[in-house]
């Protein structure tokens, strides 16, 4: 009997081996295989281990639809746990005040239009963002990532104490600019960390875990239901990200490209790179915006649901969205970004009008159809941003589109919110602001550059 012993040559294994047995058999030779391994995924393993066991045992040659393109190594698998996990707090903080603000707007009194202003008033915390993220520039990511977090969770927490709608808004401006810092924050460093082939994916697996966040509120959302002020308690959900933030920041590193880039002079952001992002971000907040945070105020006045009903209908909608999230990542970064990009958006828009015009189960096909058809931009798109612009500029850049892009969610909001006093309600509003992403899926098609499989350095010569 033989036995030969194979160690780890790379992958996301804490550690690895596998040992081949072979002895004889009736005139033949029997060969058995055993391979031990410990996943490099903190927090998330239980997700992967019945895949990765089915891989272990049926071996393939080419790469699962759940697998980056690139392998990574155990450190890159470990930090993108740790980004997937800070996608938690960004989520859920994000989505907080569109999610009670019709709940909180009952309790103050307050109409649509003033819902509408008192939304668009938070997107005024991107210029905290732009300055966080730009400071990561020079005082790194996982520094400001760390403050984001810890600040997004205390100041969202003061929302529960809020004894008007003034304060709400204003308390959740500041939040929801600490949270938006941290999303960027966390979608820089990933692109910095990971191979040329898998910035896609893993946008699609951030994606997936901010989704995850956004559920949570979704999930708490019910408690709306047990009386009229019951929706402050949604507000002291954050309170358990702060030590939460204390355990997960312990495995993330900072980015070796930014580490090196901080020797050399900042470079500056490319003009028509800008530009073409940031008008991208304006077109698509357009419509964007007030097609998420009516929503619930859409079902409710609208369509008569309870909050229970609310959540059951965004979880059971939303949910299959993470199909289009993971196979978009895959598309994007084996075929290319653009066409995933432009069909995608055009598809989901499109979707989304149909279902603010429907009603009964109707509306949840469409919603389920636009979820899964529109969340497979989100990965083709979303790693633009980190990508065309040098390791010095990246969040400065980043934060500037931001800012642009807020504006065009502002003007969505205030334009549906008005308009949907005079016509019929939200959905007679919804189909003045969707030009914005048609011209935008345009745009794509005619002025993106095609960014898969090349390197930052590559996209950036400035950082060679």
């Amino acid at each position: 009997m033989d036995d030969d012993h194979f160690g780890l040559g790379a992958g996301p294994f804490w550690s690895y081996e596998r040992t081949v047995t072979d002895h004889p058999v009736d005139g033949g030779v029997e060969v058995t295989e055993e391979i031990t391994y410990e996943l490099a995924i903190p927090g998330w393993g239980w997700l992967f281990r019945m895949p990765v066991r089915r891989m272990m045992a049926h071996p393939r040659p080419d790469t699962a639809w759940w697998m980056p393109p690139d392998r990574l190594d155990a450190a890159t698998s470990v930090a993108l746990s740790c980004l997937a996990a800070f996608t938690l707090i960004a989520g859920y903080t994000g989505t907080l005040i569109s999610q009670t603000i019709t709940f909180a707007s009952d309790e103050f009194g307050a109409s649509d239009r003033a819902q509408g202003i008192a939304l668009a008033a938070t997107r005024v915390g991107v210029l905290i963002a732009l300055v966080l993220v730009a400071t990561a520039d020079r005082r790194g990511r996982r520094t400001m990532i760390r403050f984001s977090a810890y600040g997004a969770c205390a100041v969202a927490a003061t929302g529960a104490f809020a004894p008007n709608l003034a304060w709400l808004g204003s308390s959740q401006t500041v939040a929801r600019g600490l949270s938006t810092a941290l999303a960027l924050l966390i979608g820089i460093l990933a692109a910095e960390l990971v191979p040329r082939n898998s910035r896609a994916w893993t946008v699609s697996i951030l994606a997936l875990s901010a989704s995850l966040g956004s559920g949570m509120a979704v999930m708490c959302l019910p408690l709306a239901d047990l009386g009229g002020a019951a929706w402050r308690l949604l507000y002291l959900v954050p309170l358990l990200g702060i030590p939460f933030t204390r355990w997960v920041i312990r495995g993330l590193p900072e980015s070796q490209r930014f580490v090196e880039a901080s020797e050399r002079p900042p470079a500056r952001a490319h003009a028509g790179r800008f530009w073409l992002l940031a008008a991208s971000a304006f077109l698509g907040s357009i419509f964007l915006a007030p097609a998420s945070q009516f929503m619930n105020d859409f079902l409710r006045d609208d369509l008569g649901y309870t909050a229970a009903k609310i959540s059951a209908f965004t979880l059971l909608t939303n949910t299959p969205g993470l199909i289009g999230i993971v196979i978009g990542g895959h598309l994007a970064d084996v075929r290319g970004r653009r066409v995933v990009g432009a069909v995608a958006l055009t598809g989901g828009v499109g979707l989304t009008l149909a279902m603010f015009q429907s009603q009964g189960w109707s509306l949840w096909a469409f919603s389920v159809a636009a979820t899964i058809i529109g969340a497979a931009a989100i990965p083709a798109l979303g790693v633009y941003g980190p990508e065309l612009f040098a390791t010095t500029a990246r969040g400065r850049a980043n934060g500037l589109i931001t800012v642009v892009g807020v504006v065009g969610s502002a003007l969505g909001l205030v334009i549906v919110g008005s308009l949907s006093d005079r016509l019929d309600g939200i959905a007679g509003a919804m189909p003045y602001v969707a030009v914005g992403p048609l011209l935008l899926a345009i745009l794509i098609v005619v002025a993106y550059p095609e960014t898969a499989h090349l390197e930052l350095e590559e996209i950036n010569p400035e950082d060679r």
